[in-house]
């Protein structure tokens, strides 16, 4: 599960649900994913180019919780209990659904 145990300690990270390992390793994904993200959603906008290493969507089908399906709908869901730990604010639900899409929605 998810959760952060205190303010003054490190959340405990879900296991991903799909795949067996991340697009990158562990120490580049936690310095550098908004980088990922932010270069990705440029050139989806400015250049029609939809890539799926570094995508939103693919995040979340991987790291959607188990329990709320989202991950960023409860405090121990992935994006919620990192940022939470880091104090910052998480934007990308503005804009972005947290969850994982159903099987045979459309």
């Amino acid at each position: 599960m998810l959760l952060a145990t205190s303010a003054n300690t490190a959340p405990v990270i879900e296991r991903a649900t799909k795949g067996e390992r991340c697009v990158e390793d562990t120490a580049n994904m936690r310095r550098n994913h908004m980088r990922f993200l932010e270069h990705q959603r440029d050139a989806t906008v400015h250049g029609g180019i939809r890539g799926t290493k570094h995508s939103l969507k693919g995040c979340i089908d991987c790291h959607a919780s188990r329990t709320s399906g989202s991950v960023a709908a409860a405090p121990g869901d992935f994006c919620v209990s990192c940022h939470a730990y880091a104090a910052v604010k998480v934007d990308c639900f503005d804009c972005h659904a947290t969850k994982r899409a159903l099987v045979g929605a459309r």
